[in-house]
């Protein structure tokens, strides 16, 4: 059986792609942060017991060289300053995590002898602003936030690391995802949480940021389906959109929410919830993943937005 390490196994999309790794028959090592969260929390019983984990800080060395030591025939490195907020706050504590410690990740597989296949999860963000339709790979890169200009560091780095040792990597860039179980420090989850609320107390003006952008939304478990077949089928040093090609305007999202949760709410701006370095339209062009894989969405987004409605439900 392959075995494939999972670094921020524990995080919102590296528990969907842990459960898909297990059912595909992957043998999974799940890399959590410290003091994260175990498997035996998040999967069933039977399948915590087919995972085997270990807690690492990137931002440490001999926590590295254990993580690049596991005998792994693919990685997906997830691990990541992953909140825009969070980078705004700490742009040097995102440099020093999702670009250095990326690139010293790599550097200690390499130094272990390893050779497995290795995904680095970028982001479509690093084109940054400007593209009013679906923004292809070539493309090129132009960030506008302290997380976008540290995921675009990470994919120089973790390349010339891999030149450096010949370490087979390729560079996902995937556009907003969303899905159960998403914080609700995020957008779609935030609007349904305030729209559950406010049917229960019966407020009905919900505190919003800018409506008027355009977001190329996928499932989470459409984008975990999509990594694992990169690591197959993808082609070291090169980058894959990971996106739908459609955009959802997010004062539509707000309303089909609403109509999901049963709530005629009105959205009212609240300056505190607005980015001043929001990209007016994020939308990506999939031709290369799905000419490289033959991957499609499965999850319509009307289904991912009534399945985020129910788990917060529920």
């Amino acid at each position: 059986m392959k075995r494939l390490l999972i670094t921020g196994a524990d995080g919102f999309v590296g528990r969907w792609l842990t459960r898909e790794a297990l059912r595909e028959g992957w043998q999974v090592i799940a890399v959590i942060g410290p003091s994260g969260t175990p498997p035996s929390v998040w999967l069933s019983a039977a399948d915590a017991r087919a995972v085997t984990h270990l807690e690492a800080n990137f931002t440490d060395a001999a926590d590295l060289q254990l993580v690049g030591r596991q005998a792994a025939d693919a990685v997906i490195h997830l691990a990541a300053m992953a909140s825009g907020a969070q980078a705004r706050n700490d742009p040097d504590g995102a440099m020093l995590v999702n670009a250095t410690g990326s690139a010293k990740l790599i550097e200690a597989i390499a130094e272990s002898g390893n050779r497995p296949r290795f995904l680095f999860v970028s982001s479509g963000e690093v084109y940054g602003a400007g593209h009013p339709g679906p923004i292809a790979e070539e493309t090129p890169t132009a960030p506008v936030s302290p997380y976008a200009v540290s995921k675009e560091a990470a994919e120089r780095a973790v390349l010339r690391s891999a030149q450096e040792s010949t370490l087979p990597v390729i560079i996902a860039r995937p556009f907003p995802h969303t899905g159960p179980g998403q914080s609700t420090d995020y957008v779609l989850p935030a609007f349904a949480a305030r729209l559950l609320a406010a049917r229960a107390s019966g407020e009905l003006e919900i505190p919003v940021g800018r409506l008027d952008v355009v977001r190329d939304f996928l499932d989470v478990r459409d984008v975990v389906r999509a990594y694992l077949l990169l690591l197959e089928h993808g082609r070291p040093a090169t980058c894959y959109n990971v996106a739908s090609g459609t955009g959802q305007h997010l004062g539509a999202c707000f309303n089909r929410l609403a109509e999901l949760v049963g709530v005629a709410a009105r959205p009212v701006p609240d300056p505190a919830l607005s980015r001043t370095a929001d990209i007016a339209v994020l939308v990506g062009d999939p031709s290369r993943l799905q000419s490289a894989t033959g991957w499609t969405p499965e999850f319509t987004f009307d289904r991912t937005l009534q399945d985020l409605v129910n788990a917060q439900a529920h």
